[in-house]
């Protein structure tokens, strides 16, 4: 059965993406050092992988060309939070490390709040606090 989800996705420029996921705060993987050919950052608890690859090495193991998710989104990575603050300040953190905020923090439904935001290599990420007592239903 499978036991661990691991994302893999491409990079124009891997010491520019690991400056970027090291200024925004998220943790790299100890146990996988990468060196020049690959960031690996853990997210979320239990920890999910996300692995980052030169275009060139993820075509190879994709057996494709790589996508480019500036021009269109080929996924969007969603991420708890547990405030309105972790996500206000994760969207702050995401702007000022060179990444596109598409979607500013705000409410949705209600019951939702969250925000857009995409890494140097167009990469996809929402942040979202749900606060279940005001879920609709309940």
């Amino acid at each position: 059965m499978t036991k661990e989800l691991w994302i893999n996705l491409p990079s124009k420029d891997l010491e520019r993406t690991k400056q970027f996921y090291r200024d925004i705060g998220f943790t790299f993987n100890p146990n996988f050092p990468g060196g020049d050919s690959a960031v690996s950052l853990l997210v979320g608890n239990p920890a999910v992988v996300v692995m980052l690859f030169p275009e060139e090495v993820f075509a190879g193991f994709a057996a494709s060309g790589a996508s480019d998710g500036r021009a269109a989104a080929e996924v969007l990575l969603s991420i708890g939070a547990d405030s309105r603050e972790e996500v206000d300040e994760l969207a702050a953190k995401a702007s000022a490390a060179g990444g596109q905020l598409y979607s500013k923090p705000g409410e949705s439904q209600g019951w939702m709040y969250g925000c857009g935001f995409a890494d140097p290599d167009g990469h996809r990420w929402n942040a979202l606090y749900m606060d279940t007592e005001k879920m609709p239903g309940r």
